[in-house]
């Protein structure tokens, strides 16, 4: 029956005929069909809010009235907590940055995007259509939320002159004037932050892409790593404990994100895009293969996509919008210009977040790169 059901490209056959656990479906579909009255999403914090955390903060009840599909929601603190949540089948539609969405299509848990099925999206920054993190081998498995740049903070109080490179939580003489006070992001995915680093600093190390690092290179960033691991105060994944850090002194010079400046009073504290530019995310709304409400599904992609509830959303997280259409409806009117909206040479400065695999991803054929299972391996040893 599974078989039969998956030769029929219509979600609305798909829903009738029902699935296994062990039943995944990767194709896109044709057509939508009668809205299953639920959905489950399992996205970052303050991606789907109800208005059960802030009275004021709630997109979700407007689809809920649009629509009929009742949200239940999870949030995740990592990405590598993600890959393990939807893997469970227990979500419809996954909220994933580019360091697993990648990993989500290879895992065969994401299927196939019918674009023609999310009116809104043709509102999205063309420069967010089609990339390499949400796309493979011309199909696309997503569309775009909102992005942001992985950026430099810093009390100013400890840095009379603002720094303009990353060799503030990099070099040795520099890392030593602030020991025990300096921050990173808790992931993997940082090894791309000092790879980029020795991109611009060590060319003979020849990196050309952050995320595509053969064995020695991989072994140059981890190198990097462990040296400024003795200088690390603090790792952070959760937004809030930097927003602590900053606020109480603890942490002075680290990675940010610019929802977390924006959220400390402390006045002292600032951000700045590094000379080198920058690691990133753009995070992609993507149709887990395991979907059981597979047209609620495709009706929460395009409600998030509207320029109200995108518009919402990210204001509210701290992120770019993914249109135009979107920023017109910021409640502060300088949002998408502190977020360098639509700026494709602001963009042009930034690496967005890509999942390492061992096919090369700058092109080379002549060796093989690590992958992000080495990453972690290396992401465990730096931290010890």
């Amino acid at each position: 029956m599974a078989a039969a059901c998956l030769t029929l490209l219509s979600v609305s056959v798909l829903s009738a005929c029902g699935s296994s656990d062990s039943d995944k479906k990767t194709e896109a579909v044709e057509k939508l069909g009668k809205t299953e009255g639920q959905v489950s999403i399992l996205a970052w914090p303050g991606y789907v809010e109800d208005g059960s955390n802030d009275p004021k903060v709630d997109w979700v009840s407007a689809f809920e009235k649009e629509t009929g599909c009742q949200v239940t929601s999870k949030v995740y603190g990592t990405s590598d907590e993600a890959l393990n949540l939807a893997k469970s089948g227990e979500y419809d539609v996954i909220a994933a940055s580019g360091d697993l969405s990648l990993r989500l299509i290879a895992s065969d848990e994401a299927q196939q995007i019918n674009t023609d099925l999310v009116p809104n999206y043709k509102n999205v920054y063309d420069f967010l259509k089609d990339t390499e993190w949400n796309s493979v081998d011309g199909k696309n498995y997503g569309v775009p939320h909102g992005y942001g740049a992985n950026l430099l903070m810093f009390n100013k109080k400890d840095f009379p002159e603002a720094p303009t490179s990353w060799g503030a939580v990099f070099e040795k003489d520099q890392l030593a004037k602030n020991k025990g006070k300096v921050t990173a992001y808790d992931s993997p995915i940082y090894i791309a932050d000092a790879a980029l680093y020795l991109m611009k600093t060590q060319p003979d190390l020849k990196i050309t892409n952050p995320y595509a690092l053969d064995a020695d290179q991989l072994a140059a960033a981890t190198a990097l790593l462990k040296e400024q691991r003795k200088y690390v105060g603090e790792y952070w994944s959760d937004y809030l404990k930097e927003v602590q850090a900053f606020e109480t002194g603890n942490s002075v010079v680290g990675t940010t994100w610019q929802v977390i400046k924006n959220s400390i009073e402390n006045k002292d504290v600032d951000v700045t895009l590094p000379t080198e530019g920058a690691t990133a995310w753009n995070d992609t709304w993507m149709l887990s293969s395991q979907a059981k409400n597979p047209n609620c599904a495709y009706k929460w992609m395009d409600y998030i996509l509207s320029p109200e509830a995108n518009a919402q959303a990210t204001e509210y997280f701290g992120e770019a919008p993914n249109s135009p259409q979107a920023c017109e409806k910021t409640t502060d009117p300088q949002h998408c210009a502190t977020f360098h909206a639509g700026d494709e040479d602001y963009a042009k400065q930034l690496w967005f977040w890509r999942t390492p695999i061992k096919k090369c991803l700058d092109g080379r054929t002549d060796v093989e790169c690590t992958d992000y299972a080495q990453w972690t391996q290396a992401w465990t040893e730096i931290k010890g």
